[in-house]
This record gives structure tokens, C-alpha cells and sequence, in this order.
């Protein structure tokens, strides 16, 4: 069996009716995933709701009642995780193996790579019948990470930061960090409309990233969901000869 060592280029196989398990993603590149997918939905889930919020409910007092207050705490402590959990996996990427730093480059300079996208958005949209291998991600799927998870992860932390030195005051040390947001903006309701934007082009990315997956779990014959568990990557060659 034989693999190319670049991922801009897809697995190739020597024999027939083989299965090849190969290690892909570190354990904080697996870990970083799920915590960031768990992050994620909470912020678009209460995000959603600080943006329109609720009926008040009926029954106890106003005054008895801490809903809102859970659900901002709720949105602020995801979006720390969150935060926190991007730069540790900037951190593994300059540290990490050669998939780990698939998520922050974007080979845009390389006729081969946009040959590729090509391929494989005839792949998805079913006008080409056999799917190519990738050990990491194949290069659509590359540069959509790039940009839906990469710089729009960025983008919402930015822009979040700076809603949420608006609310502690313009002398908090914070708003000299992240205030210029707003200023550059010109107001913040302005500021909330690009981040709910954000959080609606992540939402649509999420729901395409987990049909994908599926799908090549099923139709390319290599594995995509388990291997963001296991590590490894397994490709399965079930053709006559």
C-alpha cells in the first residue's frame, strides 16, 4: 500500500479488496473538535435567543426570575471556550502533524489544489462515479474549513469581544482591546447584525459539514465520522478485480 505524503494529493492503493487504517488526527486535534462543536451550539442556540428573546414567562415575579441572565452567562462562558480553544489549536498546528495545519492554510497559489475543488464539487453534486482519497481533508472540504471555521471562528470571536466590552464600559481595559470594532463599525447595532450573520453562515456550514460526512462515510468507502473519534482514517477497497 503506498500514500502520498502530501494531502493536496489523494490516497492511492497497489492491491485490491484491502483495508488501510492510518493515523490522521492527534488526540488535541479530536478533543479540540468536539469541544468546539459543543461551543458552537450553545452560542447559536442562546445566541439566537439574546437576539429575539422569549414572551416573559407568567406565573413568579419578574423579579424571581434569572432566565436571560443564564442564558448571556450561558453564551459568554461558550464563547470563552471557544476562544480559548482556537488559539490551542493554533498553538497544536505549528506543533502538530502535517493534518493539523490543513485547518489555518489555504493553498490558493496551486492549479493542482483548485483541480481538486473541481473534482470534488463534481464528486458531490454526483457527476463523477469513483471518489478520490484523501488521508486529511480532501482540498473543497480544506478550504471550506478555512473559511467557515478558520476565519469566520475569528470573525465572531472579534466581534463578540468587542458586544461584550460595549457592555462593561468604554473604561474597562477590554474596550481599549476590542472597542475599535465598534468604532470602525460605527455603532454596535451594526456590530450585531454582522455577528447574527456569522452565527447563520456557521449554522448553514455545520448542517452541510455533517450531510458531507455521512455521505462519504457511505459512499466513498473511507471512514470520515469515526475517524474525528479514533484518530485513524480507514479506507476500504471493496471492488472486484
Amino acid at each position: 500500500m503506498s500514500v502520498q505524503p502530501d494531502t493536496d494529493t489523494p490516497f492511492h492503493k497497489a492491491g485490491r479488496h484491502k483495508q488501510t487504517s492510518i493515523y490522521v488526527y492527534e488526540a488535541p486535534v479530536r478533543i479540540w473538535h468536539w469541544v468546539n462543536a459543543l461551543a458552537i451550539m450553545v452560542l447559536c442556540l442562546t445566541g439566537y435567543f439574546i437576539g429575539k428573546p422569549l414572551p416573559s414567562f407568567s406565573g413568579a415575579e419578574a423579579t424571581y426570575q434569572f432566565f436571560f441572565g443564564y442564558l448571556r452567562f450561558a453564551h459568554f462562558a461558550a464563547g470563552m471556550v471557544l476562544t480559548v480553544g482556537f488559539f490551542g489549536r493554533a498553538y497544536w498546528a505549528l506543533v502538530g502533524n502535517h493534518h493539523a495545519k490543513q485547518l489555518f492554510s489555504f493553498p490558493f497559489w496551486k492549479a493542482h489544489f483548485w483541480a481538486e475543488v473541481w473534482f470534488e464539487l463534481r464528486w458531490y453534486m454526483f457527476l463523477e462515479r469513483e471518489p478520490k482519497k484523501y488521508e486529511g481533508h480532501n482540498p473543497l472540504a480544506q478550504m471550506a474549513m478555512f473559511f467557515f471555521i478558520t476565519v469566520a471562528t475569528l470573525f465572531m470571536i472579534v466581534t463578540g469581544f468587542a458586544l461584550y466590552a460595549e457592555g462593561l464600559g468604554k473604561s474597562h481595559w477590554l474596550y481599549s482591546i476590542a472597542g475599535w470594532v465598534i468604532e470602525l463599525a460605527g455603532n454596535s447595532l451594526d456590530v450585531h447584525m454582522l455577528h447574527r450573520m456569522g452565527m447563520w453562515a456557521m449554522l448553514i456550514f455545520v448542517v452541510i459539514h455533517i450531510y458531507v460526512a455521512v455521505r462519504e462515510d457511505i459512499m466513498s468507502r473511507q471512514s470520515i465520522v469515526s475517524t474525528m473519534i479514533s484518530g485513524h482514517r480507514t479506507f476500504k477497497d471493496d471492488r472486484p478485480d
